[in-house]
């Protein structure tokens, strides 16, 4: 895992795979605002998905004005428009270890603000009438392992006990029997646990909010690739690209798995890691009426994550269900520290393919006329050496500011994680920001000295969570 996280992180790469959410490109894909790149300005940031999207729109919202977003390829064709669409925390996941690690306290503080951010999500769509797919939900997952489903009971018993009668401790348990009716699991099922969680296009949704933020006068310059970031003794920011230099007071960096390229510091901590997804056609057995909600299955090497498509979308019933990093060449290592959403790995894809109708059994039957396959692409995610993001001010760089490394979990940090670091660049970095945002996400200089060894806490490993 060394070699890998040492390999130098490049910029976005030109031509990547298309995802099943720009199959429809919006009309603002290639939008630069200004035929020419302002000369001076007072905020640039760096990067189109949720996180700089969010942070654009709150910057405006609280009257900040002069404010340029670059992007390197197309708006929001990054991890936010190539993602599931998974508004989902699975919290108890990672409690044992956050407990273990930070306190009771901060664990539980952790899990409110992911629950908090999915509300936030659907509740802003809603709000604002973005038709972004919104749909708020339960979601089940479905444990194959024996010694996870101990484990998961053992982590949502001591969520509970840390956090009785909150909203973000209610999970309720399934047996075999139930999966099988409810659910329509096929065999071999431990049981299931089921919460709120909920779906979303997350590539409208960005659009959406992007579109906010230029009527406002956000500036946005898109196929505009930043090849450095420089600073001066004046407290100016030098942003360097192709088609010219602007100099900026504060520079926001929303680059998630691509912050090493311009941050040097963050190579090695922040670590890219390539994604695989695919769109399917449900198989002719599946209901009708459509699946009870958003799925993910947890298997002894690993797991995956399906969202069914909600009712009066364009393909209503496709199955998005992306994952199977262990059946990559020595369980995935390969897909640590790449950039390259260019192309995918075949195995990883080919069993992509196959995993509905062995998950669903009998009831997938016989696949669609048209084909299982509608679509399928890869994205680059961005992963820390403890499991957490990184948000703040660059230690010993006034006014450069980072929210990154959302561990494939972006879409249930991003956007509170934004709205925190609005509150800290503009001054009210106190109580109120501390007693809701958690401080180990937190930019500091100790993180910096931690050895990246992988994902964390993801998969419902036992030997993880309690470590």
């Amino acid at each position: 895992m060394e070699d890998r996280a040492a390999i130098p992180v490049t910029l976005p790469r030109d031509n990547p795979t298309q995802s099943y959410w720009q199959l429809d490109i919006d009309e603002v894909a290639d939008l630069r605002s200004t035929e020419t790149l302002p000369s001076e300005v007072d905020t640039v940031i760096i990067g189109s998905g949720i996180t700089g999207a969010a942070v654009a729109f709150n910057l405006l919202n609280n009257g900040s004005r002069d404010i340029v977003m670059i992007e390197a390829r197309q708006a929001c064709s990054g991890a936010t428009g190539r993602n599931g669409g998974h508004t989902k925390a699975a919290s108890y996941l990672s409690f044992l270890h956050h407990q273990h690690e930070h306190g009771s306290e901060m664990a539980a503080k952790i899990a409110r603000l992911e629950l908090a951010n999915i509300r936030a999500v659907h509740e802003f769509a809603k709000e604002h009438g973005i038709d972004c797919e919104s749909n708020p939900c339960n979601t089940v997952d479905v444990v194959y392992d024996a010694d996870q489903w101990q484990t998961a009971h053992k982590a949502i018993k001591a969520l509970q006990d840390a956090m009785p009668g909150d909203d973000a401790s209610v999970y309720n348990f399934h047996s075999p029997e139930e999966m099988r009716e409810k659910f329509h699991c096929g065999k071999g099922v431990c049981g299931g646990i089921s919460y709120e969680a909920g779906s979303i296009n997350a590539y409208k949704f960005t659009i959406g909010v992007l579109k906010l933020c230029l009527e406002k006068g956000l500036n946005l310059q898109t196929n505009t690739p930043v090849t450095d970031v420089r600073g001066s003794s004046e407290g100016v920011y030098h942003i360097e690209t192709p088609r010219g230099v602007i100099k900026a007071r504060r520079v926001v960096m929303a680059t998630n798995g691509y912050t090493a390229h311009l941050l040097k510091r963050f190579q090695g901590v922040i670590v890219p890691l390539r994604g695989h997804v695919t769109a399917q056609r449900p198989g002719l057995n599946m209901p009708k009426t459509g699946l009870p909600g958003t799925y993910s299955f947890f298997y002894e090497k690993g797991y995956d994550y399906m969202i069914p498509r909600p009712k009066g979308c364009k393909f209503e019933g496709d199955i998005i269900i992306g994952g199977r990093l262990t059946s990559a060449v020595s369980d995935g290592l390969n897909e640590y520290g790449t950039t390259d959403d260019s192309t995918e790995d075949e195995d990883t894809m080919h069993d992509l393919h196959n995993t509905l109708p062995q998950y669903f059994g009998d009831n997938w039957g016989k696949d669609h006329p048209d084909g299982r396959i509608r679509n399928q692409w890869t994205g680059i995610m961005g992963y820390g050496p403890d499991g957490l993001p990184f948000v703040g001010e660059m230690p010993g760089k006034k006014n450069l500011w980072v929210s990154a490394s959302f561990q494939g979990h972006g879409m249930v940090l991003c956007w509170m994680s934004a709205r925190a670091l609005v509150e800290m660049m503009e001054g009210r970095d106190g109580d109120e920001l501390r007693r809701w945002f958690p401080d180990v996400y937190r930019v500091t200089e100790p993180r910096f000295d931690l050895t990246f060894k992988g994902r964390m806490h993801t998969r419902g490993d036992p030997s993880t969570l309690e470590k």
